[in-house]
């Protein structure tokens, strides 16, 4: 015998490697995996392998391992997995750690179709599960084509759409853009309170028979045995609550499951191999001592876990508080800079335009000047030219004077001297009235000039205003940041080795616990996420008009025709479950002999 055995445990997200003793017992192994894993809640898994014949089995934790039916490999193959579901993920998963690998795996099954999810929730839970990796949607960081290597949707539900893949990524984003503040972890936990409302969630299927050998499905969960027809795994037809069940056996293919209603015959079905029967039977102990332990009040370890979460939980909303506030002080910073930067341009352009104001002010005053300095010049002219003009009137009367003088001391003819008189007189007029000309035209070239001195003024005082007035205020300085196993199986190893047939006459029973409990049935007055919250309603409604056009209705499976007509007739699961619930335990054994 070796003195070591090598073993590979692939858990949903890793691959761990251990080396052990050969008598080392399967719960030593699994203990040794949570521990690595740091798991504490560690009454919802097991290790899987795949034994000899190919069927899928729990490692059984009394024995040693390498005495079980693993399938010889170096290493030997384990997987690590829930065996068991919670009744209810927001109440009862507490660590993070217990939270993903859930959400993994519940994660995996809806995507393989091995649990059966409508369209519009798988793209809700698909924009869930992009949250949970990727964290709140940013533009800038998240470009077009950041889900295209991403597998978020079964293979079903992309073949029944006529979509392509930029369009299914775009509606996915929609609703990752919804989902901004969550923090990853809370993500995951609303990613699995939708899931756990699908009918076929947390669900073991075993092939069955009643005694008419009718095949049926026997329906293994949280909350008891269900039976199911053989053609459909969504809607059971027939429930039995743990809280019913005082004893589960089975001898050889026959299984008495024995009421606690003494009034009530035993439920009796037939399944056909050995290995799966103990399978069965294992499921059957772990779900109901699960579902009478979570109505006794939490144990001080699950106490503690719940507080030590809580804890955690307050200390990661004050992180991420301070951290949005934080983030919030950057943005606001940020926003003042662009604002203050966006002040500065303006006040430069105001500046710009002030300096072209004053240049133009300056130019006009120039051009003024000059046109004064040109109309003081003109008056000038005019000046002078009525002083020559005034000159030559002055001249005139004198040589009329003289005239006159030398007509009266020469004596001249009349005729001479009134030819002579009336032209000195005409001439005379006519620089009068040339006089009186450019005297109004020098009084008007006068007026001008005071008015063009004027404007000269007015300019003068103007610019000295604007030279004057005070510069624009700069801008407010930015404040400084602030400091941011059971009796069931007791079969031997040798016997193990032999086979079935050595074991087919054998009998296992488990007798279950039935007493102090508060209450056995409150899972049946549960409701869907969907119904007790409207954003997740409104949202599913959304998705589902969204996808109607583009759906394929030829392409639609026989779980989408069973779906869809739950949801015509108003039934989802938890209606469902107390519908098959009705009536008294014998009513429902009758009814199941029937089937």
């Amino acid at each position: 015998m070796p003195k070591t055995v090598n073993v590979r445990v692939t858990t949903m997200d890793a691959e761990l490697e251990f080396s052990f003793h050969p008598n080392t017992t399967g719960k030593q192994l699994f203990e040794q995996v949570v521990r690595t894993v740091g798991l504490r809640e560690v009454w919802y898994f097991g290790l899987q392998f795949v034994d000899s014949k190919g069927f899928p089995t729990w490692l059984k934790f009394e024995k040693k391992v390498t005495a079980q039916d693993v399938k010889k490999e170096n290493p030997l193959q384990f997987k690590f997995r829930a065996k068991f579901y919670p009744e209810d993920v927001s109440e009862e998963l507490i660590q993070e750690i217990t939270q993903k690998m859930f959400f993994l795996q519940v994660k995996e099954a809806i995507l393989s179709d091995e649990v059966y999810c409508p369209p519009e929730s798988a793209v809700l839970l698909a924009s869930y599960s992009v949250q949970a990796k990727f964290g709140d949607y940013n533009k800038d960081v998240h470009p077009t084509g950041y889900l295209s290597n991403e597998r978020l949707l079964p293979r079903r539900v992309l073949d029944q759409h006529k979509l392509s893949k930029e369009e299914w990524e775009k509606r996915i984003q929609t609703w990752h853009e919804e989902h901004r503040n969550m923090l990853k972890e809370d993500s995951m936990v609303e990613y699995l309170k939708i899931a756990q409302d699908l009918e076929m969630y947390g669900v073991n299927y075993f092939d069955i028979k009643n005694r008419k050998g009718t095949d049926l499905w026997l329906g293994v969960d949280a909350l008891g045995l269900n039976i199911y027809e053989k053609d459909d795994k969504l809607t059971p037809k027939i429930g039995f609550p743990w809280s019913e069940i005082r004893n589960i056996s089975f001898n050889d293919k026959k299984f008495i499951i024995k009421p606690i209603d003494k009034k009530a015959p035993d439920f009796l079905f037939y399944a056909a191999r050995l290995r799966v029967n103990k399978n069965i039977l294992q499921l059957c102990m772990g779900n109901h001592e699960l579902y009478m332990q979570r109505r006794k009040p939490d144990t001080i370890e699950v106490q503690q876990m719940k507080a030590q979460a809580r804890e955690g939980r307050n200390q990661k909303q004050m992180e991420r508080a301070q951290l949005e506030g934080e983030k919030k002080k950057r943005e606001a910073m940020e926003k003042e800079k662009e604002n203050m930067e966006k002040e500065k341009q303006d006040l430069i352009l105001r500046l710009y335009q002030f300096e072209e104001t004053t240049k133009k002010a300056q130019r006009e005053m120039e051009e003024q000047l000059e046109r004064a300095a040109r109309l003081e010049e003109e008056r000038r002219r005019v000046e002078q030219e009525a002083a020559r003009l005034e000159a030559e009137r002055q001249e005139a009367v004198l040589a009329k004077e003289a005239l006159a003088r030398q007509a009266e001391d020469q004596l001249k003819s009349q005729e001479q001297l009134t030819a002579e008189l009336a032209e000195y007189t005409s001439k005379i007029l006519i620089l009068e009235e040339a006089k009186r000309a450019k005297e109004e035209e020098a009084d008007s070239w006068e007026h001008r000039a005071k008015e063009v001195q004027e404007d000269l003024l007015k300019t003068r005082e103007e610019l000295h205003l604007v030279m004057a007035a005070p510069p624009p205020p700069p801008p407010p300085a930015a404040a400084p940041p602030a400091p941011a196993s059971s009796s069931s199986d007791s079969e031997s190893d040798h016997e193990e080795q032999n086979g079935e047939h050595s074991e087919e006459h054998s009998t296992y029973s488990a007798e279950l616990q039935t007493q102090d409990i508060n209450d056995h049935r409150q899972e049946e007055d549960r409701v869907t996420e969907a119904e007790k919250n409207e954003r997740v309603q409104k949202q599913l409604l959304a998705l589902s008009s969204e996808l109607d056009d583009a759906r394929d209705d030829s392409r639609k499976t026989q779980n989408d025709l069973l779906h869809s007509e739950n949801v015509r007739v108003g039934r989802d699961k938890y209606k469902t479950l107390r519908q098959i619930r009705m009536g008294n335990t014998k009513q429902r054994v009758d009814e199941f002999e029937a089937l």
